[in-house]
């Protein structure tokens, strides 16, 4: 038999904002805050109790015997009221996580808001300044080996740098405009950890970083989403910063490895770990390259860039599931292991495809137009 305040749970829990978690948006939470009056989902809730009790008391909303004073609390808060309180003034580079994103952007989230409160107080939110300077583990170049460099966050010069040694020259300088971080934990193998993506003389470098503390490692991540979105109100000072928002620092839309061929029939498959970053589909060797191999850019389907399915197998057991992807430069010939894995692609492409292309994606087009009109001219001109 349900007992009075477990029927008053659940007719809570129908209330709108309550019936998704309050941190990250999980449907039909079943777990809650009972001091701070919120419904979290079960990865939340452990994230609560990890604060301690005295931030955060938690339950079950049936697995645990509730008091009415608890209960009424619950009434009196509920999630709406609670996010409008907690989260009154979050800056708009800062990035609101999902259900499915990283547990440390999930894990600092919620300190930011109930441990932290950095977004009832704003003095408190130390990465808007567009300037930061620390120690991060930096996997080598050529080598697996992580050692500690320096890092420096200049949006006045647009850069990122990170010196070797710290009083030395910088060993590299990242364009802050050109650059996307991404959160990678499963890719590197530490819960902390991020991937700088950026141009180094013509082509895409990798960047692997992280840190044992993971309110530094979200620090570096914010602070970088905010000096490029400062970055980008100077640039197109007319464009609503709600459309600037949707340029900044996203993670991967989908990685994971496929079978490539190369332009001749002949040539054999080879297995490949492939990385779409925003219109650019890289691939490479291994996860952890610090440059792909290949550059794939992805414009719009009007200008004849298209997939085609194919469900004939193609002379390799393990790239049973094959595609091509149709650029005007040439066809690739793609295939996944899964049926399940090549839809996943298939989505993400066609989205990709569909998507109009922004001014700046637009120049990308034209130089590549202009690279392939070179490289025929002289082709025809060279007679090879």
């Amino acid at each position: 038999m349900v007992d009075h305040n477990e029927k008053l749970l659940q007719e809570l829990l129908k209330k709108p904002g309550n019936n998704v978690c309050a941190d990250c948006g999980s449907e039909d939470p079943d777990w809650a805050s009972y001091n701070l009056g919120i419904f979290i989902c079960m990865r939340c809730a452990s994230i609560h109790r990890g604060m301690g009790a005295h931030i955060s008391k938690v339950k079950h909303l049936e697995l645990d015997r509730w008091e009415d004073s608890q209960v009424q609390r619950m009434k009196e808060v509920g999630n709406i009221a609670a996010k409008n309180k907690y989260e009154e003034r979050v800056p708009p580079c800062y990035r609101r996580p999902t259900k499915n994103d990283p547990q440390v952007l999930i894990e600092q989230w919620i300190r930011a808001k109930y441990q932290r409160e950095e977004f009832c107080h704003p003095e408190r939110q130390n990465y808007l300044s567009g300037s930061m300077e620390g120690f991060l583990m930096k996997r080598g170049k050529e080598d697996s080996r992580y050692q500690l460099r320096k890092f420096v966050l200049n949006e006045n010069e647009d850069t990122l740098k990170y010196h070797v040694k710290e009083n030395k020259e910088p060993k590299g300088v990242l364009k802050l405009s050109e650059l996307n971080v991404s959160f990678a934990p499963a890719k590197i193998g530490h819960m902390n950890s991020m991937q700088l993506t950026f141009l180094k003389d013509g082509s895409t470098r990798h960047i692997y970083v992280y840190h044992d503390d993971p309110e530094v490692i979200n620090g570096w991540y914010t602070s970088i989403r905010c000096a490029k979105l400062h970055l980008l109100q100077v640039a197109f000072p007319s464009t609503p910063q709600s459309d600037l928002i949707l340029r900044l620092p996203k993670d991967f839309a989908r990685e994971g490895w496929l079978w490539k061929t190369g332009p001749r029939p002949s040539d054999v498959h080879r297995r490949r770990w492939f990385t779409l970053d925003n219109r650019k589909l890289m691939y490479h060797d291994e996860p952890l390259d610090a440059y792909p191999k290949g550059e794939i850019f992805i414009g719009h389907e009007s200008s004849g860039y298209h997939i085609k399915v194919s469900n004939t197998g193609n002379g390799c057991k393990e790239a049973r599931f094959p595609f091509h992807l149709i650029t005007p430069e040439r066809t690739f010939c793609l295939a996944a292991t899964t049926h399940e894995d090549r839809a996943g692609w298939l989505a993400v492409i066609q989205q990709t495809l569909k998507r109009p292309l922004t001014p700046q994606e637009s120049t990308i087009e034209a130089t590549l137009v202009r690279k392939r009109t070179t490289s025929n001219s002289i082709s025809i001109f060279s007679g090879r």
